[in-house]
């Protein structure tokens, strides 16, 4: 596979989860049993990569790197930068730019959870294009409070609009996207909208133009969950905790994930576990090594 690196957007300020952000950033809060930073990252790794720009406000960084380091003890590099002000999604783009150093990069949200049987080949799949921009679609019932992906009878995209009064599809553009190595050079083109951002829409839109976007429809059997409200919050726990109590498999397992990659061995893994050996969490690692 060819070489692509990651960036984890978890900046801004959780204002709709006021008053739980006050003192807490939201990618720290749990979902269930595991910090929600946990579930992008996941997806990324799961995706095979391994090099990940994680990009926080000023404030929290050091909670951050306290919590995974440098990604070595899960066979990983993580860097950090800072988004000091909640300057739209595309500016992470610019914000890593040195790190990218002209690599294709796979970027996603702090809040997004995906979930589902036959990811990691959908996942595979998008790194691997060289050219052009992914983006995945998920079917909503409601999809006026999303941007939203219109599509052809083939399956391409026509039009990407936020937030339409009348939605011509249901096909939710979720937080994860996919782009070649001109990501930064079309986002430094960008002007902010008038809400004052880098609008990734607006990147996407680019790609679109020049006929290099194309769109996976995640469907049936795959979850995607933006834990960015109270109640998306609690229904993310739930469906993590109703899936996990009942296979007796963890959702978002860092440490699993890079084991069975090969990534760490199984000396690294007992390792990770023993300070935790007396916890769920230790036990389910330890168990990991039984199979």
């Amino acid at each position: 596979m060819t070489a692509i690196k990651g960036i984890l957007l978890a900046g801004g300020t959780g204002s709709r989860l006021y008053p739980l952000t006050s003192v807490i950033t939201k990618q720290m809060l749990p979902v269930y049993d595991k910090p929600l930073l946990y579930y992008p990252l996941a997806t990324l790794m799961l995706a095979g990569i391994r090099d990940i720009l994680i990009i926080t406000t000023p404030e929290e960084q050091p909670s951050y790197q306290r919590l995974l380091g440098d990604g070595g003890q899960f066979g990983i590099s993580l860097s950090y930068a800072t988004q000091p002000s909640p300057n739209g999604i595309a500016e992470a783009l610019l914000i890593g730019r040195s790190f990218l150093a002209g690599a294709r990069v796979m970027l996603i949200l702090g809040d997004n959870i995906f979930f589902g049987h036959g990811l990691q080949p959908v996942l595979h799949a998008a790194r691997e294009k060289t050219h052009g921009a992914t983006i995945f679609g998920y079917w909503v019932s409601d999809p006026e409070r999303f941007g939203v992906v219109d599509l052809d009878a083939d399956g391409n995209p026509t039009a990407i609009t936020e937030k339409p009064d009348n939605p011509r599809s249901h096909y939710a553009v979720t937080g994860l996207y996919s782009y070649d190595h001109r990501a930064s050079e079309l986002a430094a083109e960008l002007t902010p909208s008038a809400r004052g951002e880098l609008e990734i829409t607006d990147l996407n839109c680019r790609y679109l133009e020049r006929g290099e976007l194309s769109v996976h429809r995640l469907q049936r059997g795959f979850a995607w969950l933006d834990a960015g409200t109270p109640d998306a919050l609690l229904d993310a726990a739930n469906y993590v905790a109703t899936l996990e109590r009942r296979q007796g498999l963890k959702i978002g397992c860092v440490e699993e994930i890079a084991w069975r990659a090969g990534w760490i061995d199984d000396h690294d893994l007992e390792r990770l576990s023993a300070p935790i050996r007396d916890v769920d969490y230790g036990r389910y690692l330890l168990k990991l090594l039984d199979e």
